[in-house]
């Protein structure tokens, strides 16, 4: 542990023991309705719970409200209401926060039932901070586990139960996000010819079957004399930047940057868009002889792409 660390352990363990804010009063007495809508969602069937006449023959005498309800009645709500006091809670979250531990987890909860609450029983919840853990390492992160301690009394001041509350502040660790796979580029009855000559390892470039024209990017009519009959060859797969530029903004996840996107000049007189790789970025120059590599990106995709020509 840092010493800063240190001397905010010191810091914590300073409020153990204080309030952790101002005794909270339950909204509302212990209510049957309350118990049945409770007993409905867990699947609790104890006749004690909701039929009087159960209840009366039983040890209890009375309906009583299940033990494990028992948070239930003093939780604040959706919307809990104005605070009295930041109190040792508010604090002590606050130096964990501006520390860095701004991401909770809660890790156990411990209740201990002094007896059944009663219809009509009214509660006040009183919690104090018991315990400050040092730093600790664990799955999530590196940070403090905080404990406080919640007593439940009963209009008449009596302790009806105990709940140990434990959660764990940490500070989450740097997000690492999966690097997108780059997208595949749409295939059509004009380019299929090129990207299956690509899958087998081959530069394929259009040529016109009346004119003898070669054209890319691929398409289905000769810009030279208007034929629709074509054919294909083989490009030897070298040639040279014509010209480049190197991306900065806005970036896009499934580039590694910096990166060339560059016009490559094929010595049959054709050009493409392309990446130059296997070189600086920045040691890229209009002019460089440039041969084609098939590389494979994922299990969907091989690009043609360029690196210089070998010495």
């Amino acid at each position: 542990m840092s010493d800063d660390g240190g001397a905010l352990l010191e810091k914590l363990r300073g409020l153990v023991g204080k309030p952790a804010g101002a005794p909270f009063r339950a909204w509302d007495e212990v209510n049957q309705p309350m118990i049945r809508h409770w007993c409905d969602a867990v699947g609790d069937t104890n006749p004690i719970y909701t039929d009087p006449s159960a209840a009366a023959a039983s040890v209890h005498g009375q309906v009583v409200a299940p033990p494990t309800m028992l948070q239930a009645w003093t939780m604040r709500g959706l919307v809990p209401p104005p605070s009295e006091g930041g109190g040792a809670q508010a604090e002590l979250m606050g130096l964990l926060d501006a520390a860095g531990f701004t991401s909770v987890v809660a890790t156990n909860c411990e209740q201990e039932y002094e007896r059944y609450l009663h219809l009509g029983d009214d509660l006040t919840a009183e919690q104090v901070i018991e315990d400050v853990s040092p730093e600790k390492k664990t799955g999530l992160g590196v940070g403090h586990f905080v404990t406080t301690r919640t007593e439940f009394r009963d209009q008449n001041g009596e302790l009806v139960a105990t709940m140990r509350f434990r959660i764990l502040k940490f500070r989450p660790p740097e997000k690492t996000e999966p690097k997108a796979p780059r997208p595949v580029p749409p295939r059509n009855q004009d380019n299929a010819f090129f990207w299956e000559g690509v899958d087998r390892g081959e530069l394929l470039i259009q040529r016109c079957s009346a004119c003898g024209q070669l054209r890319h990017p691929p398409r289905p009519m000769c810009p030279n004399c208007q034929a629709l009959e074509w054919d294909t060859v083989q490009s030897s797969g070298k040639g040279e930047v014509f010209s480049f530029i190197i991306p900065h903004y806005p970036q896009v996840p499934f580039f590694d940057y910096p990166y060339v996107v560059a016009v490559i000049a094929l010595e049959e007189g054709t050009r493409l868009i392309s990446n130059v790789i296997d070189i600086d970025p920045h040691a890229v120059e209009v002019g460089m002889p440039v041969e084609v590599k098939f590389v494979k990106v994922h299990d969907e995709l091989t690009l043609p792409l360029f690196a210089p020509v070998s010495a």
